[in-house]
């Protein structure tokens, strides 16, 4: 028994150690020397972040401390309040009143068309307080991610080690752009994004005025 249990903590360090060894690989894959990358690309390349960002499928979750989601139905292109009387509370998670999974399902499988609910690869919830940026400006989302206290304490390259493990584990962000028919997407696409940010961010993380 003692064994086992000593085998089973070394195999669960060595899959964490690797995962973590794939992340930084990941990191050094997408990320360009500082300073390559002139301005005038960084807010080009912004631009095209900030496209993303305040896209429905990224936004309707990143709400205030209210924690009350928004969303887009099918056929429609502004977001409103989300049906049903839905809220978040201070777990995030909707475990005061009813829990995001209870529709929101933990599932690597492909989203199925509208109007299905959505589903990730990760236990569905609101985006952490520190992420807010729904019904921000352009400037004001671009200031918040390039401070690391507003941001979960990232800098550049680990805003795009953040964008890699959550691809890892099927999560909120790549999914975006795999919604189930009938709903819209962000521009581009999810490895245009991660190229995107690696660019803003060799640029010196450039904000538009």
């Amino acid at each position: 028994m003692k064994k086992s249990l000593i085998a089973l903590a070394f195999a669960t360090s060595s899959i964490a150690a690797l995962t973590g060894m794939v992340v930084a690989k990941d990191q050094a894959k997408d990320a360009l020397p500082p300073g390559s990358v002139s301005r005038a690309k960084g807010l080009e390349a912004w631009k095209r972040i900030e496209a993303v960002v305040t896209h429905p499928r990224c936004a309707n979750c990143h709400v205030d401390a209210r924690a009350i989601p928004m969303w887009t139905p099918a056929g429609e292109s502004k977001p409103r309040v989300h049906g049903m009387n839905i809220h978040g509370g201070k777990s995030r998670i909707g475990a005061e009143t009813i829990r995001c999974s209870t529709c929101h399902m933990t599932s690597t499988q492909p989203n199925e068309p509208a109007p299905a609910p959505l589903r990730a690869g990760i236990d569905w919830q609101l985006a952490p307080v520190e992420f807010i940026w729904f019904g921000k400006s352009g400037a004001e989302i671009c200031a918040q991610l390039k401070d690391p206290k507003r941001n979960g304490g990232r800098d550049a390259i680990a805003l795009l080690a953040h964008l890699r493990h959550d691809a890892s584990l099927n999560g909120f962000i790549p999914r975006a752009w795999e919604p189930g028919a009938g709903r819209t997407t962000p521009p581009g696409s999810f490895e245009d994004h991660v190229k995107d940010m690696a660019l803003w961010g060799a640029a010196g993380q450039p904000c538009p005025k």
